[in-house]
């Protein structure tokens, strides 16, 4: 991997992303909090780190399933950071609004329940994110949606298996605002999904080194000036 050295070193994976989000960095500047509770809420959970103000790097000393019971809303300069732990998240999904420099690294995301619910949602005006070597699967909506004026983000190295709608890319044909979006997917594994490797509307996205599989209607679908 072209950033294979950042992991020796915990804060090197910042600004590390290819692409769009290439400048994300997260919690960098932040101190670091340690995730040590699987409960949805309180002292010592992903939740109370991640409605913070301030700057964030937030490792796991647990691992094992973290049920949410409403989306788990991201502030910005957080550094979600799940090497060395096996985190999954089920239930409710991320969601990213009008917030910026996020990196999400190595989290399951799994049996999201409910109406529009996505695995990351990242709207409105959101910038600088990167989700990286993540596994998503089985969502009542999408597994990830980037719309309405949210640019300069990176999916790499992701997994996506059991799900129909997979990624959205611009939320529908009269957001002619979404003509800034711009997305960087590599090196993702769709796993026998159904369609949207991505669906995209306006905005420009990089493709490259993905592997879609078994797919049902269509790979990737673009539209209305993508």
């Amino acid at each position: 991997m072209p950033y294979a050295d950042a992991d020796r070193t915990l804060r090197a994976l910042a600004a590390a992303a290819e692409g769009f989000g290439r400048r994300a960095i997260g919690g960098l500047h932040g101190t670091l909090y340690h995730v040590t509770s699987l409960q949805d809420d309180g002292h010592g959970t992903l939740r109370e780190a991640c409605r913070a103000k301030e700057p964030l790097w937030v490792v796991f000393e647990v691992s094992g399933d973290i049920h949410l019971h409403t989306y788990l809303r991201v502030s910005s300069h957080k550094t979600i950071d799940g090497r060395g732990q096996r985190v999954r998240l089920t239930g409710k999904g991320l969601q990213l609004k009008a917030c910026h420099h996020v990196i999400v690294c190595n989290l399951q995301f799994e049996a999201g329940r409910g109406h529009d619910v996505d695995g990351i949602q990242i709207k409105p005006g959101s910038t600088n994110i990167w989700i990286d070597r993540c596994s998503l699967a089985d969502y009542d909506d999408g597994l990830i949606d980037i719309t309405r004026q949210s640019t300069d983000i990176t999916v790499s190295r992701c997994h996506f298996a059991k799900h129909d709608k997979t990624m959205l890319i611009g939320a529908d044909p009269t957001h002619v605002d979404d003509r800034c979006i711009r997305v960087t997917i590599h090196h993702c594994f769709f796993d026998g999904t159904r369609q949207r490797h991505p669906r995209l509307r306006f905005g420009k996205v990089h493709l490259y080194n993905n592997y879609t599989r078994d797919w049902g209607i269509y790979a990737v679908c673009t539209g209305v000036e993508a």
